[in-house]
């Protein structure tokens, strides 16, 4: 009698149509485990893993939080096979997979730590506020001159800088007037050089007139020497009137333009704050009023800085024109009338009073040996 044999484990196994084995309880399993999640569970922190025999991969699911929560709308990124794929969305689950592949990272919050400053940004503040200024400086220009704005003035101060430009301009005129003397003295000297010469030339070759060429020879060689030294009287003069002119008084105007614009910046600004101040006060004008109190007291102060300024400079300036041209005017009427009476003792006492010392010709170019 035939023994029944016992029955292998192998053979409970189900086996599919195809030949492969039927994995249906597995599935089962993990597709309800992953329709029945909680609501209140995210599912950035749910992953499902199902293992195959017919794949090697791992499938992974990934999600954001439900609709309601503080993170960011829910995704899905799958890395299935794609059998799996298709089985999980039939399940009615939602599924989104990029083209990539990849999991979308979410950047969190950015904190920007202090950084040094940009030279360019540096650079673009001082260029508005520089922009700024000058536009408020020419509009108030353009008030003064239409006779719409007020400007503050010193009448004292006014007064003083309007003697002064006009004493330079009559000072430039004597500066002309003088250079212009020199060069046409400094052509008769060199003409009453030229005829001494011709004179004395004449008086060696013509024996008859030998002491009349002489005696005129004499003369202008004389009177050239003497044009020599009224020349150098005449130099030290306008090179005297000449650094008063064009350096003391023009330092001293300098000072007098920035004393200026400091005026038109302390008036602009000046009229800023009086437009505010008659404009309603509320929660946006009182922080632009105060900004405006600010600005116009740093003008305020460089403007009276600049006035003060002026005033010690108008001041030592006066001291030293009375010095200078007494001086120089002496110098000049000594050496006029001693030129003109004939009187050399004189004029050569004049510029020895003066310490003037004459050139002599040729002195100007030095030898090959001091240059060396």
């Amino acid at each position: 009698m035939a023994q029944e044999s016992p029955k292998n484990s192998a053979a409970e196994i189900p086996v599919t149509s195809n030949g492969q084995l039927e994995d249906s309880h597995e599935h089962s399993f993990n597709r309800d485990l992953k329709c029945s999640l909680p609501v209140g569970l995210g599912l950035s922190e749910t992953k499902i893993t199902s293992h195959g025999f017919d794949s090697a991969k791992e499938g992974v699911v990934e999600a954001g939080s439900f609709p309601g929560s503080s993170a960011s709308p829910k995704s899905s990124v799958i890395s299935p096979s794609s059998a799996a794929a298709s089985r999980l969305a039939g399940q009615g689950c939602d599924l989104i997979i990029p083209t990539g592949g990849r999991a979308q990272q979410k950047s969190g919050p950015v904190v920007l730590a202090d950084e040094v400053k940009n030279p360019a940004m540096e650079k673009l503040e001082l260029v508005r506020k520089w922009s700024l200024n000058t536009y408020k400086c020419t509009r108030q220009i353009i008030s003064e001159k239409l006779g719409r704005g007020s400007r503050t003035v010193d009448l004292e101060l006014e007064a003083q800088i309007d003697v002064l430009r006009d004493n330079k301009k009559k000072y430039e005129n004597i500066l002309r007037l003088a250079q212009t003397l020199s060069t046409q003295l400094f052509q008769m000297v060199h003409t009453q050089r030229q005829l001494g010469e011709a004179f004395a030339d004449l008086s060696l070759k013509s024996l008859e007139l030998h002491e009349e060429f002489g005696y005129n020879a004499d003369t202008q060689k004389l009177l050239a020497k003497n044009g020599e030294t009224l020349l150098g009287a005449i130099n030290f003069f306008i090179a005297s009137v000449n650094t008063l002119v064009n350096k003391t008084i023009e330092d001293t105007l300098l000072t007098v333009k920035q004393y200026e614009s400091a005026r038109i910046e302390y008036d602009a600004y000046r009229t800023d704050l009086e437009e505010l101040n008659l404009g309603p006060r509320d929660a946006n004008t009182l922080p632009k009023i105060e900004q405006s109190q600010q600005l116009f007291q740093v003008h305020k102060e460089k403007y009276d800085k600049m006035r003060n300024d002026v005033s010690i400079k108008l001041k030592f300036l006066e001291e030293n024109k009375v010095k200078v041209l007494h001086n120089q005017l002496v110098l000049f009427h000594n050496a006029i009338a001693a030129y003109f009476a004939g009187n050399q003792k004189q004029l050569e006492q004049t510029l020895k009073q003066f310490h003037i010392k004459l050139k002599t010709p040729g002195a100007d170019a030095p030898s090959w040996l001091e240059e060396q």
